[in-house]
């Protein structure tokens, strides 16, 4: 095999990221970490459906880890080529379309994070410690994947690292051992995630529950003992806001939510499923961050649970989000939203009319514009649509895609039922257009119809 592996693209965002011929139901990664040396080695069980017959297989794992083999459905050691991000396979045999393809993979290196046009994303090393945060295209930092949000699977993860350091993964810790001077951490995901929002924490932390009424989701925190103090108070109405989102949004989606603060600054939160990563200066003790704990929060029914298929439509995850803020502050007796909603159009209206939100291309989708016309958008839905019956469109979009890839067509289309008049000038002005429209007068008719 010569020359560089190459398919057509999956998501034109991100052209060289996932892969084509098998969809992935499960992961299973045995990893062990050294904190002192920052050093990773791994076995990764992938067990996948194959959806047509094919020479080869890829999987997108960063060149920073080294490939030691590779087994194919538990024969002999397979052939190899690992280039240019791209682990591609080639089989003893050959498997037919639907058949099983399950790939062992033993590697390690020191993991470092991948760079791209929006930073460095997946793993990277802290004072102490470690952290995971590959939005949008960092999971082949530290395990061989199908790195694209389409693809959702299962999970289990150990992580066996040095004694001291508490090790933290996505889902429930179902087994702890320690043995001498390293303890093993084995996680069970078992609703389907995308390979970005898997996750790895590792410092020096201890670990919080939050009081909150029996019968609700449990939260917990996990975070620096220097920390606790700031932490009871900044987080404190962190269980009024999951109950509130509940309302709004419908059932939370996962079994429970944790909060990591890490014990070094991060310049932004970071989500992953069933988790929230804070740095140390996002737990200042003056909640001085709450806007963002509301954002975190609500990205697990938007974003983590329901997932977009193509990175043109993240709107739907930051828009989403956004618009959570707004929510909190008015039931937390801040601004309203309406009020929060016309202050953010007044400061978009003051910068450049040229993003199209709808598809803003790969170098914007994390511009801030995303965010707030995405959470103006909501906005406008909802005054056209009424209070009734934007949150009961709001709750059957979270319940009917739950734990699924989505997209925007799929939440216009759903959007339609719930409206006496078409919809498609709103989608139109405010989706697929530059110039930033005006928002609907509050307390206008309302062109809403009962599902």
């Amino acid at each position: 095999m010569r020359g560089k592996f190459y398919e057509e693209p999956i998501d034109e965002y991100l052209p060289q990221n996932g892969n084509r011929g098998y969809r992935v139901s499960r992961y299973e990664l045995e990893l062990t970490y050294r904190v002192t040396s920052n050093r990773l080695a791994g076995r990764a069980s992938i067990t996948a459906v194959t959806t047509a017959v094919r020479d080869r297989f890829a999987l997108d794992l960063s060149q920073a880890l080294t490939v030691a083999k590779v087994f194919v459905n538990g024969a002999k050691p397979a052939k190899y080529i690992h280039q240019h991000g791209k682990l591609v396979i080639t089989p003893q045999h050959r498997i037919p379309a639907g058949g099983l393809l399950g790939l062992v993979v033993h590697y390690a290196g020191v993991p470092r994070p991948v760079r791209g046009p929006w930073g460095e994303v997946g793993w990277e090393e802290l004072t102490e410690g470690a952290l995971v945060a590959s939005q949008p295209n960092g999971a082949a930092s530290w395990f061989p994947c199908d790195d694209h949000p389409s693809s959702k699977a299962s999970y289990q993860i150990s992580i066996t690292t040095d004694t001291p350091y508490y090790a933290l993964a996505n889902g429930t810790l179902v087994r702890k051992q320690t043995k001498a001077s390293q303890t093993t951490w084995v996680y069970e995901q078992p609703e389907p995630m995308s390979s970005y929002l898997a996750t790895i924490q590792i410092g020096p932390y201890r670990k919080h529950r939050f009081d909150a009424p029996h019968g609700s989701v449990p939260m917990q925190a996990v975070a620096p003992a220097r920390l606790r103090a700031n932490f009871e108070h900044d987080f404190a109405r962190q269980s009024k806001m999951m109950e509130l989102f509940i309302e709004k949004f419908g059932p939370y989606p996962f079994d429970g939510y944790t909060v990591v603060i890490t014990d070094d600054e991060l310049e932004i939160p970071i989500e992953a499923q069933g988790i929230s990563v804070f740095g140390a200066n996002h737990c200042d003790g003056r909640r001085g961050a709450e806007r963002l704990v509301a954002h975190e929060l609500a990205h697990q029914w938007f974003g983590n649970s329901l997932t977009i298929g193509q990175w043109r439509d993240i709107w739907l995850h930051e828009g989403f989000a956004c618009y959570a803020e707004w929510i909190w502050s008015e039931a937390a007796g801040g601004p309203t939203a309406d009020q929060l909603a016309r202050a953010a159009r007044h400061n978009l209206s003051r910068e450049p009319q040229n993003i199209i939100i709808g598809d803003p291309g790969p170098q914007r989708m994390f511009d801030d514009r995303v965010y707030k016309r995405g959470a103006l958008t909501l906005h406008a839905l909802r005054l056209e649509l009424g209070e009734p019956a934007f949150w009961d469109l709001v709750r059957e979009w979270t319940i009917r895609y739950r734990h699924a890839s989505v997209s925007t067509e799929e939440f216009t289309d759903l959007a339609g039922h719930y409206s006496l008049v078409p919809l498609r000038p709103l989608w139109d002005a405010w989706l697929l257009s530059e110039p930033l429209p005006q928002l609907p007068p509050i307390g206008g008719q309302a062109n809403s119809t009962s599902r």
